[in-house]
């Protein structure tokens, strides 16, 4: 594909997607409003895949047969691109809501939406209540049956390869006795990347990987469940792009 085409390709994506975006989060922002957010959450998932469908994205989900769909669990994926939340609900067969910055609420559309429909905020800073309020907040999504997505790298790929994970979330999910969903989001670095507003030609493979179970672990556990967790979800990743180093 030229540059040129692959130019004039994207800003027909970024018109035609931000409006839409624009459009739907508004929508769907304003009806938490009258709504329980879980009555249309049908409606989320076909919105979050339509995004990838007018950038003409293919889209698969791929699970594991040990991947139970009926538990409440964490969701650990890998970080790409700022629409990695679209891409969980687009695959998780469940009511699944995020745990990020509260900062990422503050930004136009997507913030407003991610905060209207009950997402887990984490605080920027480290003092012990809010800490407190991190789990507190966890502990009442997951105790409703509500899934729980988050990216462990805490910032997005350089490289389309997974970086380090914090191990923080590790033990929130054994303090809380959460079990953990692997899930691999392959391909959308070749789609869209941070540094670039190029959106190119894709296919999106999202891996839901075996259910590891927590119960039992202690806090000693927490650097073993991350490190195995990690792996599971780099694998895809490193087959598919194995030429390309790891940046620090």
């Amino acid at each position: 594909m030229s540059r040129a085409w692959l130019v004039v390709r994207s800003v027909a994506v970024w018109g035609i997607g931000l409006v839409h975006f624009a459009v739907g989060c508004s929508l769907f922002t304003i009806g938490t409003f009258f709504v329980d957010p879980v009555r249309y959450d049908w409606a989320m998932r076909a919105f979050s895949r339509n995004i990838f469908r007018l950038a003409g994205v293919g889209f698969r989900v791929e699970r594991a047969a040990g991947f139970d769909a009926t538990r409440t669990s964490l969701f650990v994926a890998n970080h790409i691109d700022l629409l990695d939340a679209f891409i969980i609900y687009a695959s998780v067969p469940q009511l699944v809501r995020g745990i990020e910055l509260e900062s990422h609420f503050r930004i136009p559309f997507y913030g407003w939406l991610m905060k209207a429909l009950g997402n887990v905020g984490v605080p920027g800073d480290d003092r012990s209540d809010s800490y407190r309020r991190l789990v507190a907040d966890t502990k009442r999504s997951l105790d409703r049956g509500i899934s729980l997505a988050v990216f462990p790298e805490g910032t997005r790929t350089r490289t389309g390869l997974v970086g380090p994970f914090h191990v923080g979330f590790f033990r929130l999910a054994i303090r809380l006795g959460c079990p953990i969903v692997p899930v691999t989001i392959d391909g959308a670095y070749e789609f869209s990347r941070k540094g670039s507003w190029l959106m190119r030609p894709s296919t999106i493979v999202v891996h839901l990987h075996d259910t590891i179970e927590t119960s039992g672990l202690t806090r000693a556990d927490a650097e073993a469940l991350m490190t195995r967790t990690r792996r599971v979800v780099s694998g895809p990743v490193e087959r598919s792009r194995p030429q390309v180093p790891l940046r620090a």
